[in-house]
């Protein structure tokens, strides 16, 4: 009996009933008279029920016809829902995307694009969380993510990279510090202060640390904090320096007796790029999210 009630058979008995006549109902869907007169008469056959009465002037619906058309236009419903929803998966244009930023691309790029984002998209659900970025290349080859926004092309196998802005590295002192007036500064320069760094492993140390063993000398780490706006308030207490990217930090330095003066070094200098997965191992929805983040071509 299930057999029979396909969603073509279903379609046939709502226009018909819809229409008034097989013939009618046949028009709209073109197809021939005789095709859904046999879908019909095989539909009855099975359920054993008569779905119209019909006459020279047309088909009416048997009561049981009136409970099948009402079930019958709420299943065509659900399933040409599920038909553009699948549709609109296929195309990007739906779907949910895992998202993991590092804390610069939080505060410098990502809210505005992403409201942008969602209210251009609103079938696509991004989920974000903050890493660093080591962490999210590692999350992103094991499958825990679908996109992340690091701030080194690490070249890692199975993914790929995409170019999404560029930000500079500054030492933030205290506004009282015999330097804090210089219009830039070298590594060399800063190697006697003590330094408050980023807690864990993130590219802004990584690049601190090799620029200084390029120099032969190591970095004096007086604490290690876990958030730009910690370590600006540890400088402005004066208990230290600090290198952290200086459109991060334009909130501190409004409002706390800070200089951040830029470092005159191509190692300071970032490109932040967003990473997938390759190839088709990419979900259309986090493509669809990267072509609308990442940096203008040309």
């Amino acid at each position: 009996m299930t057999e029979r009630l396909d969603l073509l058979t279903l379609r046939v008995v709502v226009a018909v009933a819809e229409s008034g006549s097989i013939s009618a109902g046949s028009d709209r869907l073109q197809l021939a008279v005789a095709a859904a007169s046999a879908r019909i008469s095989s539909l009855e056959a099975a359920l054993g029920v008569r779905i119209f009465e019909r006459s020279p002037r047309g088909v009416e619906l048997t009561p049981a016809g009136h409970m099948l058309v009402q079930r019958g236009r709420e299943l065509l419903g659900d399933a040409d829902q599920l038909a553009t929803d699948l549709r609109h998966w296929s195309l990007g244009l739906a779907g949910h995307v895992r998202m993991l930023a590092n804390a610069s691309s939080l505060l410098e790029l990502l809210p505005p694009r992403l409201e942008a984002f969602m209210r251009e998209h609103p079938r696509i659900h991004v989920e974000i969380e903050e890493r660093v970025s080591p962490e999210i290349l590692v999350a992103l080859v094991d499958g825990r993510a679908d996109i992340g926004v690091v701030d080194a092309d690490a070249r890692t196998p199975g993914l790929e990279f995409l170019p999404s802005f560029q930000d500079d590295l500054g030492v933030v002192l205290p506004r009282a510090h015999p330097l804090a007036g210089e219009r830039e500064l070298r590594l060399q320069q800063l190697l006697a202060e003590n330094f408050i760094v980023l807690a864990g492993a993130n590219t802004i140390l990584t690049r601190l640390f090799n620029a200084a063993a390029m120099l032969g000398q190591p970095i004096n780490v007086r604490m290690q904090m876990r958030s730009f706006d910690a370590a600006c308030r540890m400088v402005a207490a004066g208990l230290g320096a600090a290198v952290l990217p200086m459109q991060a930090i334009a909130p501190q330095l409004a409002h706390l007796p800070l200089a951040a003066v830029p470092v005159a070094e191509e190692w300071a200098r970032r490109t932040h790029f967003l990473a997938l997965r390759a190839g088709d191992q990419a979900s259309a929805a986090a493509r669809t999210l990267a072509a609308a983040l990442r940096a203008p071509r040309g």
